[in-house]
């Protein structure tokens, strides 16, 4: 549904990075913010298609080549804000993130188990709307075109999208299709402030809808791309999952 969610809750592993882009430009022909939104949803399906379904559980794999690791990777989203991730990582054990709607929270082998507050809760509980893709014109109150751009080979529609809490970011829509091919944003994290880069690719219909099965997030001391081989919705997924497990 949302796969945004899948890179975004990542930037607990590691390092801060910074990036740095060029200015767009901002041809008289550039469409409206709505406009643009409006095409990224029937992108996708359709508001109708998207909101069909309550929940999704993906499997897939991961790969940070700067350390050499790779390892398998599962996501659990349920509406109307829940999710799940886990990531077994050969050598280093399980990192393990979640949010049940009121409580973010994350664990692994060399932090332990912490609770997120202040500006990272609220990130988090922007980008778990399950509904997220719908929504971002509430989601976001101030939506800015900076104008149309090249990412790769791909003509794009850049939007400044600024959410009531946090900073900004850069969301790039494929001038074409629709579809979201990148997205630039800030994170708090455990190290500092974290600027990524987050490529979505390989776009796949599953069950009516388009969902980039290829997610890189680039920072400059490393790049984690995961790749999802599996992707089911509507299937049962008990509330326990997403809370926050006891200290041991």
């Amino acid at each position: 549904m949302k796969r945004t969610l899948i890179s975004l809750i990542l930037c607990s592993l590691v390092a801060v990075a910074a990036f740095a882009q060029a200015g767009p430009s901002k041809p008289a022909d550039t469409p409206t913010a709505d406009q643009i939104l409006d095409k990224y949803v029937q992108g996708l399906g359709g508001k109708a298609a998207l909101e069909k379904f309550n929940s999704t559980a993906s499997k897939g794999t991961f790969e940070i080549p700067a350390f050499g690791a790779t390892g398998s990777a599962e996501m659990w989203e349920k509406a109307p804000n829940k999710t799940a991730l886990k990531l077994d990582i050969p050598g280093f054990g399980l990192v393990l993130e979640g949010f049940n709607g009121t409580v973010a929270w994350a664990q692994d082998p060399q932090s332990g188990l912490r609770e997120k507050t202040g500006t990272e809760l609220a990130a988090t509980k922007l980008d778990a709307d399950y509904y997220k893709p719908t929504k971002l014109k509430q989601l976001y109150p101030k939506i800015a075109v900076k104008g149309k751009e090249k990412v790769g080979d791909k003509d794009v529609y850049a939007l400044t999208l600024t959410p009531a809490e946090g900073s900004p970011e850069t969301w790039y829509f494929d001038a074409t299709t629709g579809l979201v091919v990148k997205i630039d944003l800030e994170r708090d994290s455990p190290q500092g402030k974290m600027a990524v880069q987050v490529f979505q690719e390989d776009y796949k219909d599953v069950d009516g809808i388009k969902i980039p099965h290829t997610i890189r997030q680039v920072t400059s001391a490393f790049t984690i791309t995961i790749k999802l081989e599996e992707v089911k919705h509507n299937v049962p997924i008990d509330d326990t999952k997403f809370n926050k497990p006891a200290a041991q």
